[in-house]
């Protein structure tokens, strides 16, 4: 029985409900691709249980709705057991009754935590820190673009009508007139977000037609994590209102810019609370090079984590505001790994490399799983760069294949994620890549049909 469960959801949930009536509770969990899977219910029905069964297979689902080989053979679909973690118990502020989401976590029927799930791998990485002493804080950035509803696939995406009756303009970075085009999707996410009690730390505007930026706070990665997860529905919905989409894919649109999930590291110490990137003497320690290090040895075995669809790596492309490179430098946005402008308690790292398509989750796992990697085996990055790292290329897969021969290779990668994990990822992906391989592009008609 959870009757009382409310008592353990956070304030935020509390004052949603106050002196009003739940109506449903959606219990959710993220596949692969970081799609809400679950069942909603009845609040009546749901203070009455503690848990509820899916089948391990949604983690089998591909992003085009079919199902990959279970690489772990027969395909049985063994019921999970999902458990409410109430801290994570949030408003549904658009629906049409009073609605709470909550996220669930995955265990098989012995008790242990399903290895495939991507909340249980964050959490795999995230205990590797704590058995060292150390506590893991990220802050992530969410780039995404508001576009014109696009029914038809066959037909390019175009950015929004703003309020002027004109396009969205590209080529506006930080420009708060473009922010006031779509004014009203804006107030829109800042209210759904306070319902649901999530911090905002700034939102701006982006580089491309249409492109917004919200940053978040620093904090606790799987917090952070469940946040993204929430904020993605919650700015969906949000565009929804004003007759517009919005869309977290990599490259959505023909030459503009694409959009990042950029991640802020850095690590604590847990008995002290100090920063392990400075010195006493707020100096740049051994640990900080190191993470560094392990970041550019590990990253390109982790790239499919960080861009996990065909459409991820036509962001990574010259002159198009993204990284390319495994460089890292102080303050140098052409690095993939950059070292913002700070005060010693807050040195960090940086990743410029991750897609806002990822899945929040495996994306900051992958991240700090590499950095783990460099503070376990204490190897040093290479020298500065200093100049225009976007001529420096060479070091990253860049289709999706690739990706995933260079992670299916990496025993670092399959030490810290887990086999069962890396097996069903990359049997997910090889799917989704098979099926794009059979699909014939405008441009192959426009170029190919009568010319060769």
């Amino acid at each position: 029985m959870n009757a009382d469960w409310l008592e353990k959801a956070p304030q935020a949930a509390r004052d949603y409900l106050a002196e009003r009536r739940l109506d449903e509770v959606e219990c959710i969990v993220a596949d692969i691709a970081g799609v809400a899977r679950g069942k909603a219910m009845p609040a009546s029905k749901f203070m009455r249980q503690d848990k509820f069964y899916l089948p391990n297979s949604i983690f089998l689902q591909t992003i085009t709705g079919e199902w990959a080989e279970n690489p772990a053979g027969a395909f049985t679909e063994p019921d999970m057991i999902l458990t409410p973690d109430y801290s994570t118990a949030a408003a549904a502020p658009w629906t049409a009754d009073w609605t709470m989401q909550v996220i669930h976590d995955a265990h098989d029927q012995q008790g242990n935590p399903v290895p495939i799930a991507p909340r249980n791998v964050l959490k795999r990485i995230v205990k590797l820190y704590e058995e060292k002493g150390w506590k893991p804080v990220v802050a992530p950035e969410m780039e995404f673009f508001l576009v014109a509803r696009n029914t038809d696939p066959n037909q390019p995406i175009i950015p929004p009508m703003g309020r002027t009756g004109r396009r969205a303009a590209a080529k506006q970075a930080y420009s708060m007139s473009a922010v006031d085009e779509y004014g009203k999707v804006i107030d829109d996410i800042y209210d759904f977000a306070e319902s649901q009690g999530f911090e905002i730390d700034g939102i701006l505007q982006e580089g491309g037609a249409g492109q917004v930026e919200i940053n978040l706070a620093h904090g606790d990665p799987v917090a952070l994590a469940d946040e993204m997860f929430y904020f993605k529905r919650l700015i969906r919905e949000a565009a929804l209102r004003h007759d517009c989409f919005a869309t977290f894919m990599a490259k959505p649109i023909e030459g503009e810019p694409g959009s990042a999930m950029h991640i802020h590291h850095s690590v604590v110490d847990r008995e002290t609370g100090q920063n392990i990137f400075s010195d006493a003497e707020g100096r740049e320690t051994e640990a900080f090079m190191h993470f560094i290090g392990g970041m550019q040895r590990h990253l390109p075995a982790a790239i499919a984590l960080l861009a996990p669809y065909v459409n991820s790596y036509r962001r990574y492309v010259p002159d198009f505001a993204a990284p390319i490179n495994l460089e890292w430098g102080r303050d140098n946005r052409t690095t993939g790994l950059r070292v913002p402008i700070s005060g010693a308690e807050a040195r960090r790292v940086e990743n410029r490399l991750a897609g806002m398509d990822c899945n929040p989750y495996l994306g900051i796992a992958a991240s700090l799983a590499c950095g783990y990697l460099g503070l376990t085996e204490k190897k040093d990055p290479r020298a500065e760069y200093k100049g225009d790292a976007y001529m420096s290329q060479g070091e990253l897969p860049y289709n999706l294949g690739d990706a995933l021969d260079l992670m299916t290779a990496s025993q670092a990668m399959r030490d810290i994620l887990g086999d069962e994990f890396v097996d069903l990822f990359v049997a997910v992906k090889r799917n989704e890549y098979n099926e794009f391989l059979q699909v014939i592009s405008p441009w192959e008609r426009e170029h190919l049909l009568l010319n060769v």
